[in-house]
C-alpha cells in the first residue's frame, strides 16, 4: 500500500522543465507556492499583488469576476473589505425616479470595470482593448509563468529592429513587440511589510494575486484530491488483504 500511495503522488508532482518550449515568447518556468499537489497561495503576497492591481493594472485592466467579498481569502476582514470596497463607485439603479446613479461600494459589489465600454477602452489605449484579468492565468498556457514573463520582459529593442508606431520590445510576445508600455518601475508602491518593490517582486507578487482569481478553490480541490488519493489507496490494501483471506483456501 506504501508503494501505491508513494508512486501515485509522485506520478502528480513531477516537476516541469526548467524551460518551456512556448509560441508565447520568451517564457522560462518560475517556481510558485502553489505549484504541485501541495502547493498553496502564499497570503502575503497576494495581499501586496492586489496592492499592485489595484494601483496599477486597475487603471486599464477589468476584474469583472471578482467581488469585493472575495479578499476574505486574502486574509482581509470584514472591516477592511467594507473599507475597500467604499472606495469604488459604482453605477445602481435606476431609482424612483428611473435615473441611474453612482454609490460607493459594497462587499457584494464586484469590481468596477475602468472603462463604460470596449469602445471606449480601444480609444483610450491606441486601439488595443486591455484584457480582463480575472482569468488571464488560465486563459494562457503556462499562464503564471506568461504573465511574469510578460511584465519582467520588457527591454529596449536592439538596434536592428525596428518597432510598429506606439509598440514597445518585449521578449515575451511573438515577434517581440506589444501595444502595452511597460507597467511597472522600481519603487511604483510601497508595501506596508517593506517588501522592496522591484519590477520582479511586484510582477511575482500580481501573478500570485492573479492565480487566485483565476483558481479561488485551489487549495480546497487539492486537498479534496490528496484524501481522495488516500481513501482509494486504503481501499485498494482492504480490497487486496481480503482478496487473498478470501481465495486463500483455494491455492
Amino acid at each position: 500500500m506504501k508503494r501505491i500511495v508513494l508512486a501515485a503522488v509522485a506520478a502528480l508532482t513531477l516537476g516541469a522543465p526548467a524551460a518551456l518550449a512556448s509560441g508565447e515568447g520568451d517564457l522560462a518556468a518560475q517556481s510558485w507556492s502553489f505549484d504541485g499537489i501541495f502547493g498553496q497561495y502564499d497570503r502575503h503576497a497576494m495581499q501586496r499583488g492586489f496592492q499592485v492591481y489595484k494601483e496599477v493594472c486597475a487603471a486599464c485592466h477589468a476584474l469583472k469576476y471578482v467581488a469585493f467579498r472575495n479578499l476574505a481569502d486574502l486574509g482581509f476582514n470584514e472591516e477592511e473589505i467594507k473599507a475597500i470596497a467604499a472606495e469604488y463607485q459604482i453605477a445602481d439603479g435606476p431609482d424612483e425616479a428611473g435615473d441611474m446613479f453612482t454609490r460607493p461600494g459594497r462587499p457584494s459589489d464586484q469590481f468596477p470595470a475602468p472603462f463604460a465600454n470596449d469602445q471606449a477602452a480601444r480609444a483610450s489605449n491606441n486601439g488595443a482593448l486591455p484584457p480582463n484579468l480575472s482569468l488571464i492565468t488560465k486563459a494562457r498556457a503556462h499562464g503564471p509563468d506568461y504573465v511574469y514573463a510578460l511584465l519582467t520582459g520588457y527591454r529596449d529593442p536592439p538596434a536592428d529592429v525596428v518597432l510598429g508606431e506606439g509598440m514597445n520590445y518585449s521578449l515575451a510576445m511573438p515577434g517581440n513587440q506589444i501595444a502595452m508600455p511597460p507597467p511597472l518601475t522600481e519603487g511604483q508602491v510601497t508595501f506596508a511589510d517593506g517588501t522592496p518593490a522591484t519590477v520582479e517582486q511586484m510582477s511575482r507578487d500580481v501573478v500570485q494575486f492573479l492565480a487566485w482569481s483565476a483558481e479561488p478553490t485551489l487549495e480546497e480541490r487539492k486537498n479534496a484530491g490528496i484524501k481522495s488519493m488516500l481513501f482509494l489507496a486504503l481501499m485498494t490494501g482492504l480490497l487486496y488483504v481480503s482478496k487473498r483471506r478470501i481465495w486463500s483456501k483455494l491455492h
